[in-house]
């Protein structure tokens, strides 16, 4: 067995790492190691080996040894709270070889202090569970680049050609190598404008989508596939999308990521520039990709919530039906608060999402919404009397003496949105002419007036009519044939996601249940789901390489669970007949819920949505019909999928075949 010496990073007392104040570090969830009480903040490498990751804040560096151990070196404990002046000072950076003993910066244990922080730094191997047999602390004073661990490294650890051939686990994440893989093959940072992310993608505004180098990160470790819409160019990643987008804004550093206002600020500026040389075409679907970029910027971060409370609703409908919930018991209040919070106040969240978007205040944003969602409004929109009509508006309210229509804002989307778009045109004007000293207060007072009213006297009324002539309009599509209309539409709605165009559709379901408590729309989307769920079902239980089960069995659980793009981009798109066969079953499964008028009260789809499809009046057809549609959904992708689209010969074909152009390519 091999053993490999860690030397100290830095002069101090060596502690044991389960006395580190850390609960992250001390249970061991980073990997073993120890802790340092440092006495002066020179800082030294602790190993030879090349530097594979270095924090925008300085506080945390990574390294990977010829032995293939991942070493992290974390300096202070909470101190990357210090990133507006870092008390760091380090000579080294992403790709750096270094010698065991080297000098590579500095920390200021004074300042450390001064801000409240703990000065303790800590070395952890990252990677233990692969490559430790046993690690000892030598406890008790230490020099700088004395030996501070002895490490048995196991058998089985194989030393790598090269250093930068294994991913590094660094900075608090295993994520960090592909990071910084997809930064380089995007173009490098210098080609990065900003970057968001949903409940799959990292998706990067770049400034030159010409300079990345799409088939490389295709194949990257992790990455699923790429796509590119609405401006986006987008990396599909899958359920460790949060991670994966931490990592990249944490190399980024600060200014690109969406809650960053200077990437908002040198986005806009970019796109003012651009606007100027384009044609009327150009500027016309410039602005429909703003639209969707704003949409998805605002709808992402609260669907995943939207989701799971269309399920707790859907729980208690159930538990209301079978009588064993009472409708007016506390039980049933407290549970239906939980479940329906999200949805009545979704103007503050949205007001919130927008904001941060659109580059306005998202604080005053999220008063608004609670302006509209106050509960003498809500009663003036609900219960007031109309006591006349203008432009098929009921007059309910007066203004100063000037009639107008007060509508309900709970459950609504476009009103804060227009509001947030609003507020960032107003929001810079007010700054300008407001002198400085009076900013705090002023800014914000006339902000909240003015959208508030604005909405309210205006944007409002305007927005709830289109969206109930939009609404109203669905629901005439669907009856002039609901067989026909969950047939193309269950055939073809995934073809928007591939494109990233399926967050259009989210707020048209959600005005869809604010307006009518219901959705034929989403029933027939969830039948989407669930056949691209059978689809790579049978391929998980066909195929017999072993790579191909890996990502098909977790795709079918995710398929099932309503999000369908690692089935998608993972596997049946990626292997050409599966995505055909998968969206055959759809059309059959969206036929089948038109055709037996199934209805959804939730946003939850999929299987892991049934109970969306409980009517809160009471148990109905529509909850047998989903069932019958789901059922008969899988019965036909899989079937098709299993003797026609798919083989694992086409595995082989993929990769030897040259790349093809993407779809998602071809939207771009």
């Amino acid at each position: 067995m091999k053993r490999v010496q860690l030397l100290s990073p830095v002069t101090g007392t060596i502690m044991p790492l389960s006395e580190v104040q850390d609960p992250v570090f001390s249970q061991g969830m980073m990997g073993e190691g120890l802790g340092v009480a440092p006495t002066n903040g020179q800082i030294v490498a602790p190993a030879a080996g090349k530097v594979t990751m270095v924090a925008a804040t300085l506080h945390a560096i990574g390294f990977t040894t010829a032995a293939g151990l991942e070493i992290l070196v974390h300096l202070g404990i909470d101190t990357v709270e210090l990133k507006d002046k870092p008390p760091f000072k380090l000579t080294i950076k992403v790709g750096d070889e270094v010698n065991a003993g080297d000098e590579i910066g500095q920390m200021d244990l004074a300042a450390i202090v001064a801000a409240g922080k703990r000065t303790t730094v800590i070395m952890a191997v990252t990677n233990s569970g692969e490559t430790v047999a046993s690690l000892t602390a030598k406890v008790g004073p230490i020099k700088a680049g004395d030996v501070g661990a002895d490490v048995e490294v196991k058998d089985s650890v194989t030393e790598p050609t090269t250093v930068a051939a294994k991913p590094a686990s660094t900075g608090g994440g295993k994520y960090d190598q592909l990071a910084t893989q997809i930064i380089e093959n995007v173009g490098g940072a210098g080609n990065v404008k900003s970057v968001i992310h949903c409940i799959t993608r990292v998706r990067f505004y770049l400034k030159d989508d010409g300079k990345a180098n799409d088939d490389t990160i295709r194949n990257l470790k992790g990455v699923i596939d790429i796509a590119k819409a609405g401006g986006q160019y987008q990396v599909v990643i899958g359920p460790a999308v949060t991670d994966v987008y931490d990592a990249v804004v944490k190399q980024l550093g600060p200014g690109f990521g969406d809650d960053d206002t200077s990437a908002i600020a040198s986005e806009k500026e970019a796109n003012k520039a651009a606007w100027k040389k384009m044609t009327p075409w150009q500027k016309v679907k410039h602005s429909f990709s703003a639209l969707i970029g704003v949409i998805t910027g605002s709808m992402i971060p609260v669907i995943g919530l939207l989701a799971a409370s269309g399920i707790l609703k859907g729980v208690l409908a159930l538990l209301t039906s079978f009588k064993v919930v009472s409708a007016t018991t506390p039980t049933y209040v407290i549970i239906n608060a939980m479940g329906d919070s999200v949805f009545y106040f979704l103007p503050i969240f949205v007001g919130f999402t927008a904001a941060k978007k659109l580059g306005s205040d998202p604080i005053i944003m999220g008063i608004v919404g609670g302006v509209l969602t106050y509960p003498a409004i809500v009663g003036i929109a609900t219960t007031g009397k109309v006591t006349s009509h203008l432009l098929g508006m009921g007059i309910n309210a007066n203004f100063f003496g000037l009639p107008v229509h007060v509508a309900s804002y709970t459950y609504s989307i476009f009103p804060m949105i227009a509001g947030a778009w609003l507020a960032s045109k107003l929001e810079p004007w007010l700054k300008r002419v407001i002198p400085t000293v009076l900013r705090m207060i002023f800014v914000p007072l006339l902000e909240v007036v003015l959208i508030s009213g604005a909405i309210l006297l205006f944007l409002g009324p305007i927005i709830t009519a289109l969206s109930s002539a939009l609404a109203l309009g669905i629901v005439k599509i669907y009856q002039l044939s609901p067989a026909i209309s969950g047939l193309i539409i269950g055939g073809f709605y995934q073809v928007l996601v591939i494109f990233g165009l399926h967050w259009a559709i989210i707020p048209i379901v959600a005005n869809d249940i604010a307006t009518t408590g219901h959705s034929y729309l989403n029933a027939i989307v969830s039948a989407t789901m669930v056949a691209q769920g059978g689809a790579v079902l049978a391929i998980a239980m066909k195929s017999k390489v072993a790579s191909i089960k890996e990502l098909a069995w977790p795709a079918t659980i995710s398929a099932f669970s309503g999000v369908t793009e690692p089935a998608m981009y993972g596997i049946n798109l990626k292997y050409g007949r599966a995505f055909v066969t998968a969206s055959i079953g759809g059309a059959v499964g969206g036929f089948l819920t038109g055709l037996m008028h199934v209805n959804m009260w939730g946003f939850a789809g999929s299987l892991i949505g049934f109970t969306s499809f409980v009517n809160p009046k009471g148990l109905d057809f529509s909850f047998w019909g989903f069932w019958i549609a789901s059922i008969a959904d899988i019965i036909v992708s899989f079937t098709l999928t299993y003797m026609f689209g798919f083989s694992d010969a086409d595995v082989k074909n993929v990769k030897t075949a040259p790349k093809k152009k993407h779809l998602g390519e071809q939207a771009a």
